[in-house]
């Protein structure tokens, strides 16, 4: 008998919060640096006679979300109330749209196990509220072992965007690789800043198995990731324990679990609801999208990382690996963009901005836009080392006390008493006189005919480079020892 084979069939849904101002239905401010309970009002608290008010920004900034996904706006849709009972909604339902979303039928694209390009389906997004924070007493902050909860309800009528894939994901590599996509292009488009440690991008992932023999598993929902690494962990544990339970002929309950990551298991939370809690929202009317609104986004859209990278190899000849590092972060996009457009070499100033300017940004724990070396700054000290007035030791040593010392190109060069253009001609020709003439032995091997492979000469180069504090130019100084030595 055939070893039995199993697929895994996945789908993730995510809320991401949208980059606006104030509420989704209310004129609170969606700043959360704030103490508890700080920015409500009758709306985000339910009170009896408040009535939401749909934000415009929120609106578009989930057209926006949804065109970074490939997905068409929906010219008309619809609210609904969620019904449940728990102390994060005191109104006893989540406004949320379901049926009729605001936009939907995209895709995002990840890699296969073999490496070949694979189109994830999305579903739609659909526009929502958040409901409040719940925090414990526990030492954890979990609900488990604590003996007080409270609510913070400045996070209730935050903004959301809930975006539902089809189960077209088959392994958590493709998983993380989808979130991370969906990510970075929901911010190219300016929609959410996604991040994940303030909560504003949350997973859950709807896991089931099948099975070679033609079993099918029930779906199974996971709850509480908040990482990347915990998505990808989450299902790879659910994966083996579905998987487990069918070969061992049991049936995987419909559930929704709760993933704990200290433990790395899943635990059952609640039976899955097989009846619908919705009905249409009374006090918001339909949501109408016209075609000049439409357009209005649609003017508003970047150019998303992908298409960005394949422009930079493409056109500039920039190695695809360089290329998506650039295009990870639009900002650092645009500001490798700035260098370009300032004079410098495309593909120098993409090799100083990966390494260099990185670096740096990594050993300070900075995002690009604190970054002090303006982009024309950066493209003028390029071009220096491009031009040969710095070696590229030199120039990297100029940008490490720039950024040190927030000084300018000049300055930096002065101060490390540095000469533009290095050390040539007659100043260079009595150097490696000097230098020959307190090694004759080293000389005299080399007019023997005995250093086959090179090295006296690339010890006596070396002598020079230090000498000159690397500032002659090392093709300059190959030449003239071999002129010297004859």
């Amino acid at each position: 008998m055939p070893e039995l084979e199993f697929t895994p069939v996945i789908g993730i849904e995510i809320h991401i919060r949208l980059k606006t101002d104030t509420k989704i239905f209310c004129s609170c401010s969606t700043n959360t640096d704030v103490p508890a309970n700080t920015h409500i009002c009758p709306v985000c608290m339910g009170l009896p006679g408040s009535l939401p008010r749909l934000n415009h920004n929120v609106v578009e900034k989930g057209m926006l979300a949804g065109m970074a996904l490939n997905c068409s706006v929906q010219p008309r849709s619809l609210f609904f109330r969620k019904s449940y009972f728990y102390p994060d909604l005191p109104k006893g339902h989540q406004i949320s749209q379901c049926d009729f979303p605001v936009v939907a039928n995209g895709y995002i694209e990840v890699h296969d196990k073999d490496g070949n390009l694979k189109k994830i389906r999305v579903n739609h997004l659909h526009l929502e509220e958040d409901a409040a924070a719940m925090h414990h007493s526990a030492s954890d902050g979990r609900l488990e072992g604590a003996s007080t909860s409270y609510v913070d309800y400045n996070r209730a009528g935050m903004p959301l965007g809930e975006i539902v894939s089809e189960p077209d994901i088959s392994s958590s590599s493709e998983a993380v690789e989808y979130a991370m996509n969906l990510q970075r292009r929901v911010r190219y488009a300016g929609a959410s800043d996604a991040d994940l440690d303030k909560g504003m991008m949350r997973f859950d992932a709807n896991v089931s198995m099948k099975c070679s023999d033609g079993r099918w598993g029930n779906k199974v929902e996971v709850k509480n990731m908040n990482s990347f690494r915990a998505l990808e962990r989450a299902i790879e544990f659910e994966i083996k324990r579905q998987k487990k339970i069918m070969l061992q002929g049991g049936e995987v309950l419909q559930e929704t679990r709760h993933w704990n990551d200290a433990k790395g298991v899943t635990s059952a939370s609640r039976v899955k609801e097989f009846y619908r809690k919705f009905i249409v929202e009374p006090d918001l009317p339909p949501l109408i999208v016209t075609q000049e609104w439409i357009d209005k986004v649609t003017a508003m859209m970047p150019e998303m990382p992908d298409v960005k990278a394949n422009r930079y190899v493409n056109d500039w000849n920039i190695t695809r690996e360089v290329a998506d590092v650039l295009t990870d972060d639009k900002n650092l996009a645009d500001y490798f963009e700035a260098c370009v457009k300032a004079g410098a070499n495309p593909v120098r100033t993409a090799n100083w901005v990966r390494t260099e300017v990185l670096r740096i940004l990594n050993e300070k724990g900075q995002k690009i836009s604190d970054f002090t070396i303006k982009p024309e700054v950066l493209a003028s000290l390029v071009n220096r080392v491009d031009e040969g007035k710095l070696s590229t030791t030199q120039g990297k040593e100029v940008f490490d006390y720039m950024c040190s010392n927030d000084s300018s190109i000049d300055d930096a060069v002065k101060h490390l008493g540095i000469t533009e253009g290095g050390v040539a001609g007659n100043a260079l020709n009595d150097i490696i006189q000097a230098i020959i003439k307190a090694n004759p032995d080293v000389l005299e091997e080399i007019k023997s005919g005995k250093d086959k492979k090179g090295k006296k000469l690339k010890f006596l180069q070396g002598l020079v480079m230090k000498e000159t504090k690397g500032q002659a130019k090392p093709q300059e100084v190959a030449e003239a020892i071999a002129e010297a030595v004859k």
